[in-house]
């Protein structure tokens, strides 16, 4: 991995992630080259998809325009829910896609509790990394009691849990059990959506260090130890969002943030006990 402004995590197999990535969660399909070709001209170094956002191979074509050696990039794929009954197939598929022999992440995408086989997906996506085909292998919106059963069952703890993470929604309980364990926690809407803007003490922070509130948040991912993978379709917002590393939140701004955990309360998106 080169040497850019974004610092990494060392994962629990010891490869290192870029902390602030790309997603390209709900990007066309007919603009993912584009839009992902342009996040890498801006300096981006890692692109998050899923089988299930249908633009894996918009992600391959930019890889390959670029002209950034393989080796300088991180790319995480994940597998899609209806495609837990054929883990390896869908894995291939995905390489196939992307146009690449290997990924850096792949995730489980939804635990699925309904169908009742996601550690035995796990077994699979262990063979899958054994093979050298995933450098790293891990999970995305696992309760504790997801990652309990997976670990218990195979004795291999994952290297990565993507969820739900926001200022309103700051997983305290689940993060204490990464951490205890040795999971990278990776955040997706690591933004919260746009109401963020109108909360009054991230703007007041903003102001303070004449950043924006979405450069506050993104910063205070950074403090907190999360991979964050902010997306946009905006050229500007891309290169606003890496500017977040000439300038430190302050213990007093660090607290303000903290109170504005909703728990619960503050989940926007899907309920892993009930997608899938």
């Amino acid at each position: 991995m080169s040497e850019t402004n974004v610092p990494t995590i060392t994962l629990n197999n010891g490869t290192a992630i870029p902390q602030l990535g790309f997603g390209v969660f709900r990007v066309d399909p007919d603009r993912t080259a584009e839009i992902a070709g342009t996040a890498l001209e801006v300096g981006y170094r890692h692109i998050d998809t899923a089988a299930g956002y249908r633009n894996e191979a918009g992600v391959g074509d930019a890889v390959r325009a670029s002209g950034i050696d393989r080796d300088d990039l991180w790319i995480t794929t994940k597998l899609a829910n209806g495609d837990q009954e054929h883990p390896d197939d869908a894995f291939q598929a995905s390489l196939d896609a992307l146009g690449l022999d290997a990924v850096d992440l792949y995730l489980i995408h939804w635990p699925v509790p309904a169908k009742d086989i996601y550690p035995s997906v796990w077994k699979t996506l262990i063979a899958i990394a054994e093979s050298g085909r995933a450098r790293s292998i891990g999970v995305s919106n696992f309760r504790i009691e997801h990652l309990e059963r997976i670990i218990a069952e195979t004795g291999v703890v994952p290297a990565v849990n993507q969820v739900e993470l926001h200022v309103d929604f700051q997983q305290r309980e689940l993060k204490a059990f990464h951490a205890e364990h040795g999971i990278a926690t990776e955040a997706w809407y690591p933004l919260g959506g746009g109401s963020l803007s109108e909360a009054p003490e991230l703007r007041r922070i903003a102001d303070a260090h004449g950043k924006t509130v979405a450069q506050v948040v993104l910063r205070w991912h950074m403090h907190d130890g999360n991979i964050a993978i902010p997306k946009s379709n905006h050229r500007e917002r891309m290169v606003e969002n890496l500017d977040i590393f000439d300038f430190e939140l302050t213990p007093a701004d660090l607290d303000a943030i903290a109170a504005l955990d909703k728990a619960e309360e503050g989940r926007r998106g899907g309920h892993p006990l009930q997608v899938g």
